[in-house]
């Protein structure tokens, strides 16, 4: 029963993962064009985006090889695993026993790996350049990101991310200035991580400044659509992830039935809301730094990471 139970959690989870991502995109841009003064796009546009890029066959260059081809399905299929082991609504999913905080991070980093092999392969300057500046920002925000998840492992006692949520939802924890610094460093690297303001501008073609979309102009037809919901699955990834750290309440837990998924979902769809408001205002209210400046600030990122993690092992007898 409850292997059933845990199958069906993981199917209407990955639905639900799968229908909110174009969702969140659409919402977070709509948020900040009314922000802005004007009328924006309907939230459902990527849908319809989406829909439309799918129906057309790519075009790809002379010199293209198979990486081309291949690369889009890598990076989406490596981002949805990390999807499903991410929980939302409610913990003891399937998967669960396999959301291990370190294969997280690695699957995070194959699906970024693809997209900077896609952004080199024909041998575009715009490409190469956008690849080179991704893979810089990854030494860096690569080890920002596994000392502050070593930081939730180390609180919790494991580095399974079901356990660690379930751990934070419980509230045994309580109020630790570590946490906080860990918090800080994950936000900075949940936004190199989905090419957002201040380190990207998602709405940009400006050449010089490109990073994200840079990798992305050989790209055309399902190809395009893929690398555009896959950006979509890692958004929502990151807010998900978040919302299971910092904000657990209402989540149901393993072993629940139907009444209490439904307080989840309706729980999560707040935090989630609650999310995309933030990043609209957060985007609107501030500029974009200049890429030289993002090193110094992934930099910082990693040091709070790593005061956390020394905090704690001082505070836990670790040392």
């Amino acid at each position: 029963m409850q292997t059933l139970g845990g199958l069906l959690t993981q199917a209407l989870h990955l639905v639900l993962m799968l229908l909110a991502a174009p969702l969140v995109v659409g919402g977070v841009r709509w948020l900040k064009a009314r922000m802005l003064g004007r009328r924006g796009a309907s939230p459902l546009q990527p849908f319809r985006d989406l829909r439309k890029l799918l129906r057309k066959r790519p075009v790809l260059a002379e010199n293209a090889s198979a990486v081309s081809e291949v690369a889009p399905y890598v990076g989406v299929v490596a981002t949805l695993v990390a999807v499903a082991l991410v929980p939302s609504f409610a913990h003891g999913m399937l998967l669960a026993p396999l959301g291990d905080l370190v294969l997280l991070a690695a699957l995070l980093a194959l699906a970024r790996f693809a997209l900077a092999l896609a952004g080199m392969d024909v041998g575009t300057g715009f490409g190469g350049l956008g690849a080179a500046r991704e893979m810089s920002f990854a030494a860096f925000a690569e080890p920002a990101l596994l000392v502050a998840l070593l930081s939730f492992s180390i609180l919790a006692g494991t580095t399974n991310l079901d356990a660690v949520a379930a751990t934070f939802r419980d509230g045994l924890l309580g109020l630790r200035v570590s946490l906080a610094l860990a918090g800080i460093a994950l936000l900075a690297v949940a936004l190199t991580e989905n090419a957002r303001i201040p380190v990207d501008n998602p709405a940009t073609h400006l050449e010089l400044t490109m990073v994200h979309e840079a990798m992305l102009l050989e790209s055309s037809g399902r190809h395009l659509a893929l690398w555009e919901y896959e950006a979509a699955l890692k958004l929502t990834m990151w807010l998900a992830l978040l919302a299971a750290a910092f904000l657990p309440f209402g989540v149901a837990p393993a072993g629940s039935g139907p009444l209490a998924w439904l307080l989840g979902l309706l729980a999560w769809v707040v935090k989630m809301a609650g999310f995309a408001v933030a990043l609209a205002v957060f985007e609107s209210a501030i500029a974009k730094m200049r890429v030289f400046r993002v090193p110094e600030f992934l930099g910082a990122a990693l040091l709070l990471a790593l005061l956390a993690a020394a905090l704690l092992f001082v505070s836990t007898g670790l040392a």
